[in-house]
């Protein structure tokens, strides 16, 4: 790839001369909506998108890996437009009377020591020692340096304990001291969100019952959770952020092994066993808890590279509400600001090789497009009721840490957070016909989204890739987890046309989705973009506006385990 590339000069020149286009028109002469938002919601600039976008995915930024040159550019250059727009910092600083828009995340990096690690599966008195990297992988302990355990092996079928949903592969067996292993994913039976969730929290479970380690593996039709599929994922360093006290978060350091096992060795835990695997595989399709004691015990050893004093940074804006009671509460807006850097080309035939991940879709675009929101939100005759935060994150790519961090650690009081909307990788590709808005389903946000959807003109659409768990894969998760409502948007299927936009979806996301060809040479819909603009200036604005905070709904399966009445957040 040789994107072009841009200057500063022609970044301000484009958006000096962008259109005030109308991209939308109110579905209905009566909207919910004031007439000035509505107004204001028509001055979106598809220009100043797309002059964002070139800018955050140019070469010289070489994909805004964090800790990187290049996405010290990113972030100066966010906090630049903050500050044109007239946005105050977010992040208090002592001794500072303004503060500063830099909240710092310290994370530490863990990289498992392949040639010094092993494990080895015993039965009937027979030690075999097996193959890393062809066998089996291991992640990285975070709580020490070596990690050593010997144990038996119980099957806990997926791992998943979820009595709300009439299921609990633990409920018959007792799991202390032992090592649990178990197929990735979760039963097909569960709605997708509760799905993906409990597919995320198998580590958690078994800490939690006392086992000393766990191995997953994949079902065989299950081809892209494979060890041999994601080969080089497991090879890469693992990062997590740190308290003040220097405690790593998000980790279980008393499962002395976590391993994943390949198709073939996963088989031979069933040996012997009171079900084949086969056995076994069929009762985990039918979404039938299972679990029972495998006649096999490993004894695992895993040394792990640590390195603290990394730091990342989230660039953090406010836009103080107007109203005197509701400006110290907030709606917080999230995109992630980072990407993967640079990596080798793995396209053996590729005539100009590329290595920059330039990441123009994942996640120029959610930045660009907050950013315009941030304008339109600045731009109107009477601040929002409530204040506005505007946070481009660092480490989603690593695993959501940099919004973890913000909303473990947020800059203002967590109990004054009333709303997260994220942005990534929406997908306009096509024109913006219908959304899909993850988190709508949950809470009573679902209000404002629909008065949205219909000011722009766009239906509302079901997932149409539940397997690929969307909900649980950006940073508006890590505001569920502490309680807040959050609406995650993305794009409808339908294009105009006769292009299938699931296909399109799907197809990017096999051939470009975390490559180099992620660039600005793609054929993006600038006018679908500033549709997304809109929507999330419109849901943002009337949740300021209200004289309640959202709030999620009765019995909601997320509200109930992480709203504000749940103790261990």
């Amino acid at each position: 790839m040789c994107a072009r590339s841009t200057t500063t000069f022609l970044i301000i020149s484009i958006l000096q001369l962008a259109q005030q286009v109308v991209v939308a028109q109110p579905g209905q002469a009566r909207s919910p909506i004031p007439t000035e938002a509505q107004k204001v919601a028509k001055n979106v600039r598809p220009k100043a998108i797309e002059a964002h976008m070139r800018y955050l995915a140019d070469d010289k930024l070489a994909g805004r890996k964090p800790g990187t040159p290049g996405y010290e550019l990113a972030a100066q250059y966010v906090e630049k437009q903050f500050q044109t727009l007239g946005f105050k910092p977010g992040v208090a600083t002592p001794g500072s009377p303004t503060g500063t828009f830099r909240q710092a995340v310290p994370l530490r990096k863990a990289q498992v020591r392949e040639e010094v690690s092993s494990l080895v599966m015993i039965r009937n008195g027979q030690a075999k020692a097996l193959t890393y990297g062809k066998n089996f992988f291991l992640s990285p302990n975070f709580g020490r340096p070596i990690s050593e355990v010997t144990a038996p092996v119980v099957f806990v079928g997926f791992g998943v304990s979820a009595p709300e949903l009439g299921y609990d592969d633990y409920a018959k067996i007792d799991v202390q001291g032992k090592i649990v292993a178990c197929f990735n994913g979760a039963p097909a039976t569960f709605p997708s969100n509760q799905r993906a969730y409990s597919g995320s929290a198998k580590a958690e479970v078994a800490a939690a019952r006392g086992a000393v380690g766990m191995i997953t593996f994949s079902l065989p039709t299950d081809v892209r959770a494979r060890i041999e599929s994601n080969a080089p994922r497991n090879r890469q360093a693992t990062y997590r952020w740190t308290d003040a006290r220097g405690q790593v978060q998000r980790t279980f350091p008393q499962l002395a092994v976590l391993a994943s096992l390949g198709d073939s060795t996963a088989r031979l835990l069933f040996d012997s066993a009171p079900k084949s695997f086969d056995e076994a595989r069929k009762a985990a399709n039918l979404g039938q808890a299972q679990a029972f004691p495998l006649m096999v015990s490993f004894r695992a050893k895993t040394q792990t590279e640590l390195t603290d004093g990394l730091i990342g940074e989230n660039i953090v804006g406010l836009l103080p509400g107007s109203d005197p009671k509701l400006k110290d509460e907030y709606v917080v807006y999230v995109s992630h600001l980072d990407h993967l850097g640079i990596t080798p080309d793995r396209r053996p035939d590729a005539a100009k090789p590329d290595s920059i991940n330039n990441g123009a879709h994942d996640n120029a675009s959610g930045v660009a497009i907050n950013l315009e929101t941030a304008r339109l939100l600045a731009s109107l005759p009477k601040a929002p009721r409530r204040s506005i935060l505007f946070v481009a994150v660092t480490g989603e790519e690593m695993g959501l840490l940099g919004s973890d961090y913000f909303a473990s650690n947020p800059t203002v009081p967590r109990a004054s957070i009333v709303a997260n909307l994220c942005l990534d990788m929406p997908f306009f590709f096509h024109p913006l016909l219908d959304i899909v808005p993850y988190g709508s389903e949950h809470s009573s946000m679902k209000g404002a989204v629909e008065a949205a959807a219909q000011f722009v003109g766009v239906q509302i659409a079901k997932d149409p890739i539940p397997e690929q768990s969307v909900f649980m894969r950006s940073d508006h998760f890590s505001f569920v987890r502490q309680g807040i409502p959050a609406i995650y948007i993305k794009s409808g299927s339908t294009t105009g046309d006769d292009r299938d936009g699931t296909k399109l979806n799907l197809d990017w996301r096999a051939t470009t989705y975390h490559t180099p060809q992620d660039d600005m040479n793609q054929p993006f819909d600038w006018n679908a973009a500033a549709r997304h603009v809109q929507l999330q200036f419109l849901i943002g604005y009337l949740t300021a506006q209200a004289d309640t905070r959202p709030v999620w709904n009765a019995n909601d399966f997320f509200g109930t385990k992480f709203g504000p009445l749940t103790k261990g957040r």
